[in-house]
């Protein structure tokens, strides 16, 4: 019979976990990833592209600031649902504003809509998978929502960029396609909305932490809880880790899809749009999942600090298939593939690792809030980076762009050798007989 309910337990798991992390994702994704290759498509400069999206890391940077409202206010379940739906209307006001004579300045303003309400989402979601797991299901799933909130990137890089290209050679015009993309965004929020209010469990620790507290008591926690957090053994080396464990990716990631759309004779592979979507769609698709999943089983089998080190050379090493395609300047799709499989193979085991080290650190009775803290830090680690690499890249080419990003790893094993991580964190426990 405990075996029924274990079973049953990890069911309903399943029937909630991807959704929400896939819903935590594709905003994200479409605000940082897919916004670039709009932005690339409507004529803009590398330069003016990496500044531009690297501001709008700014919510996520300083979702800190109101994550103890989230934490004080409400329950993380409602929460979640309602800015489902905010994020919907967003998606479709950007629709709207792509055909716009000023179609630049609207959608950025509309993706700072988006941004905010995408990023008040993570701090209810990942507050509300902590309270609705245990930490050895934490760990056991962190795979899971690490996959496919990756799936969701790799959705919004593969397959919305793919239907954007297919749409545009069958109309002629890029902003009626990417209109149409944005439209079928908002009504995928819509439907995942309904389906979180239905689905979602309803935890009894999911309670409003000022339902009891008078509005003294209300600001003398909200500040407690950033005091707490500032009090951690050892927290300046936890904000560098947090700050610096991304910085090759923070500049990479601004550069991958127009290093893959740039004519051969600015440096670039010269794919269509629809090549680009296929390369990080398909075969890009198979092998972040199976990353993703694989990070998270083997910190459940050995424990997050024994996995560390592999799985931050797991991430940054293929990195170098970057360097490699500059250099060979590959035509055969296929290849071209392979390479970028390999880096999202990588990318899929180091990044359970650092979901995995922000759960560490949230650890308390402030989970939600010390999470978000967490993700701001994350965040500015990888807005500041991203704002100089359109930029960089131009000064010095492809080529010696992607040198300096694989350089630019070793601040990130620096502080992976200084962080303290309890022996058997995250580690799965034997089952008994």
């Amino acid at each position: 019979m405990p075996e029924n309910r274990t079973l049953n337990s990890e069911r309903r798991l399943w029937s909630w976990i991807p959704t929400l992390y896939f819903g935590q994702g594709l905003p994200y994704v479409v605000v940082m990833t897919l916004s670039v290759i709009m932005y690339k498509n409507l004529g803009l400069s590398n330069t003016e592209i990496a500044l531009y999206t690297s501001w709008l890391y700014l919510p996520w940077v300083i979702k800190p600031l109101w994550s103890p409202l989230i934490e004080l206010l409400g329950l993380k379940r409602g929460w979640i649902v309602a800015l489902q739906f905010v994020i919907g209307a967003a998606l479709a006001l950007v629709a709207l504003s792509i055909p716009s004579t000023r179609n630049v300045q609207l959608t950025l303003a509309m993706f700072w809509l988006m941004a905010f309400a995408s990023a008040s989402h993570d701090i209810a979601a990942d507050g509300f998978y902590m309270l609705a797991l245990n930490q050895r299901s934490q760990a056991a799933f962190v795979g899971v929502r690490s996959t496919f909130y990756r799936l969701a990137n790799i959705g919004g890089q593969g397959g919305l960029v793919y239907l954007a290209g297919e749409l545009q050679e069958r109309t002629g015009s890029m902003t009626q396609a990417w209109s149409t993309v944005f439209f079928l965004l908002a009504l995928i929020f819509v439907l995942l909305g309904s389906y979180h209010h239905l689905m979602l469990p309803r935890p009894a620790s999911d309670v409003s932490g000022q339902a009891r507290r008078s509005g003294n008591d209300f600001w003398r926690d909200f500040i407690a809880v950033f005091a707490e957090f500032f009090r951690k053994p050892g927290i300046v080396v936890i904000i560098g880790f947090l700050l610096l464990y991304r910085f090759p990716e923070a500049q990479l990631l601004k550069l991958a899809t127009p290093f893959l759309l740039d004519p051969v004779t600015a440096g670039g592979l010269g794919l269509s749009t629809k090549q680009v979507g296929i390369a990080y769609g398909t075969v890009g698709l198979i092998a972040l999942t199976l990353g993703g999943l694989l990070g998270g089983w083997v910190i459940s089998r050995i424990g997050l600090k024994r996995a560390l080190w592999p799985l931050i050379l797991s991430m940054h090493v293929p990195n170098v298939m970057f360097l490699l395609m500059a250099l060979s300047m590959p035509h055969d799709l296929l290849v071209i593939s392979a390479a970028l499989a390999v880096e999202q193979f990588g990318y899929g085991l180091g990044f359970t690792a650092y979901l995995m080290f922000m759960i560490l650190v949230a650890d308390g009775p402030h989970k939600t809030a010390h999470y978000a803290i967490c993700t701001g830090f994350m965040a500015l680690g990888m807005m500041i980076p991203g704002m100089w690499s359109g930029w960089l890249q131009q000064q010095m080419g492809y080529v010696l762009f992607f040198v300096w990003v694989l350089v630019a790893t070793l601040p990130s094993f620096g502080l992976a050798a200084l962080v303290k991580i309890p022996a058997d964190f995250g580690k799965k426990a034997e089952q008994g007989a």
